[in-house]
């Protein structure tokens, strides 16, 4: 499976196509608006979450409520576009038209000025137009499609806020279904209502001074059988192709699976799993360090990932930049933004890694129609059972 997407933060619609999904899967649009409607909750949101009421419209490759197995085509329409038509309108214009507002100042952290260099873009709305995190939005649809084929084998995704700024919630050992009910009812997507309250105080903090915040954020997928991944070529190991996925996230800045860097200062025998044996459910681990990897390949375990989210580049206090006309110093300029989206990262990962997921049991189970993939899927296990 593949997909790509198209579309302009301010532009009239965001769009993506999906490739590869089988026959017979499924899906509504109402189904993957619960991701949408996800992604733009969460304390530190900007005003932009308040005008957009994301909902996605499928135009291709479902019909009355299941997948066809034609390429799958999803649009999300920019409800501010109304008020970006003449500056973001295809049309030609002249060069000093007011419509063009051009942007001349890059801001630090952002793609707009390696992004103009390396696109001859004198104009850098013509990058940040592109390179921002509204993209994710159609992304995270992909990931609601994901869910649907993930959801007829049992296989479950959730996810929590690790830590926003210096606040770090405790660990916990709840089951997933327990996770999920817990953090879905929280604005900063944690289990611990202290840390809660200490996470919403830092993010108020900092909007207050101008400033910003990132995170850690941890998806978990539960249900995976056994082997999907390859350890036989790099571009196979399912571990690296998560790794890719998450940090193509925008201002997702690192990845680990499992105990990931923790691993670097202990020994051994306090990272690796041992393998037991079960006659009920064949071969376990009782500790899950490896994140449900071996060899970019899935154990069986539930599969553990943690994103490194920095804090948003739009500072309301912005820094030192250059205008690339003058060359002459200036403080960057301010497009709207969020003060924290750590919350909504988490939901966006979660999507990303249900992708990834999904594309891994096509490849490993095939299929054109989801019943000829169960087929293949409940012989496996059946094989795993015995093996």
């Amino acid at each position: 499976m593949r997909y790509l997407t198209a579309g302009e933060t301010h532009g009239p619609q965001l769009t993506v196509i999906i490739e590869g999904m089988p026959s017979n899967v499924p899906l509504t649009a109402e189904f993957i608006n619960e991701q949408l409607a996800r992604r733009q909750k969460g304390h530190g949101r900007g005003r932009r979450m308040q005008i957009e009421k994301d909902e996605v419209a499928i135009v291709g490759g479902v019909r009355h409520g299941k997948t066809t197995g034609a390429p799958i085509a999803l649009v999300v329409y920019n409800k501010d576009w109304k008020n970006w038509t003449s500056v973001m309108g295809i049309e030609p214009v002249e060069e000093d038209s007011e419509a063009k507002r051009r942007v001349n100042r890059p801001r630090p952290g952002h793609a707009d000025l390696s992004g103009g260099i390396k696109y001859n873009q004198r104009d850098l709305r013509n990058i940040l137009e592109r390179s921002s995190a509204r993209e994710t939005t159609v992304r995270v649809a992909v990931g609601g499609v994901a869910r649907a084929l993930l959801a007829h084998f049992g296989i479950a995704v959730g996810g929590q806020v690790v830590r926003i700024g210096e606040v770090e919630a405790p660990a916990n050992d709840l089951p997933l279904d327990e996770l999920i009910a817990l953090t879905e009812a929280s604005p900063v997507r944690v289990v611990d209502k202290a840390t809660e309250e200490k996470m919403i105080a830092a993010i108020d903090a900092a909007k207050a001074d101008g400033d910003t915040l990132g995170g850690i954020v941890e998806a978990i997928v539960e249900g995976a059988p056994i082997g999907l991944g390859s350890h036989v070529q790099w571009d196979r190991k399912l571990d690296g192709r998560i790794a890719q996925a998450v940090v193509s996230i925008q201002a997702f800045k690192g990845v680990e699976i499992g105990i990931g860097f923790e691993a670097a200062k202990l020994r051994g025998s306090k990272v690796h799993d041992a393998i037991h044996f079960d006659e009920t459910k064949g071969f376990v681990r009782p500790t899950n360090r490896a994140g449900g990897f071996e060899g970019g390949m899935t154990t069986g375990e539930p599969i553990v990932v943690r994103g490194v989210m920095k804090p948003i580049s739009t500072l309301y206090k912005p820094l030192a930049s250059v205008d690339i006309d003058t060359k002459e110093a200036f403080t960057a300029q301010v497009e709207r933004s969020d003060t924290c989206a750590v919350p909504a990262a988490g939901v966006i990962m979660e999507n990303v890694v249900a992708w990834e997921v999904a594309r891994a049991m096509v490849e490993k189970f095939g299929g054109d129609s989801i019943e000829e993939m169960r087929r293949n899927y409940d012989s496996y296990l059946a094989y795993v059972k015995d093996y």
